[in-house]
């Protein structure tokens, strides 16, 4: 990932990892569950907002690159794949 993407997602990264601190310390704290777990939808959206930011970063480089060399059906087959993994959740 080798682009001007690439502080946005770690951008987006850093503020989960500190909401997931939190939430440690929720648990520990023994807070009402409801608050933790829109806590935890609350980091699983942003962590699905980088997983596309991402994805459109490698379509838009690696699949782009693998395209003009004359073998993008690799990279067709792994995107697929990734989506695949990605829809199933």
């Amino acid at each position: 990932m080798i682009n001007s993407n690439r502080q946005p997602v770690l951008n987006l990264l850093k503020t989960s990892k500190g909401q997931i601190e939190g939430i440690i310390k929720m648990i520990e704290d023994e807070r009402y569950c409801v608050d933790v777990l829109k806590q935890v939808l609350a980091v699983e959206a942003q962590l699905k907002k980088v997983n596309l930011m991402i994805l459109e970063q490698h379509v838009k480089s690696c699949v782009k690159q693998a395209f003009e060399a004359g073998h993008g059906d690799e990279k067709i087959e792994e995107v697929i794949e990734l989506l695949g993994k990605y829809m199933s959740k």
